[in-house]
């Protein structure tokens, strides 16, 4: 079981989407904020919780937020989680530039998410459980 907590307050992911052009092409990204937090937070993330878990996971997360006003949304943290990749612009190849707690937040079969409310230490406490247990179950029926 991994288990930290993110300081600040995450942006809601959907809801905050800004419209820009590439070129004459129109695109949607993150809003400043949610760009802001991901970038904090992505610090925040101990180096011994960076253990690319491979298999299905279990996630809990609750997230206090600083007022009654943003939608519990918890997209974002679970993209900050797992592993960061660049793609070179000439040749196309894709190269991981930064562990994550897990591979790729595809892997997540399970999660609770809470809010709750913390005017002075808006925070995220999320705690990561591989579900290899429910995995060789499966395996077994299979065979």
């Amino acid at each position: 079981m991994i288990s930290f907590t993110i300081l600040g307050e995450p942006a809601s992911k959907s809801n905050s989407r800004k419209i820009v052009s590439f070129g004459d092409r129109p695109s949607s990204i993150k809003s400043d904020k949610a760009r802001n937090y991901e970038k904090t937070a992505l610090y925040q993330i101990p180096m011994w919780a960076r253990q690319r878990i491979d298999g299905p996971v279990r996630m809990t997360i609750r997230i206090f937020y600083a007022t009654e006003r943003p939608d519990l949304d918890e997209s974002l943290i679970l993209d900050i989680l797992q592993d960061r990749y660049k793609r070179d612009k000439k040749t196309g190849v894709r190269t991981r530039i930064q562990d994550g707690v897990y591979q790729n937040d595809r892997q997540v079969r399970e999660r609770h998410v809470y809010h709750g409310i913390d005017r002075q230490n808006p925070r995220t406490e999320i705690t990561v459980e591989p579900l290899l247990m429910q995995q060789a179950s499966l395996l077994e029926a299979m065979s």
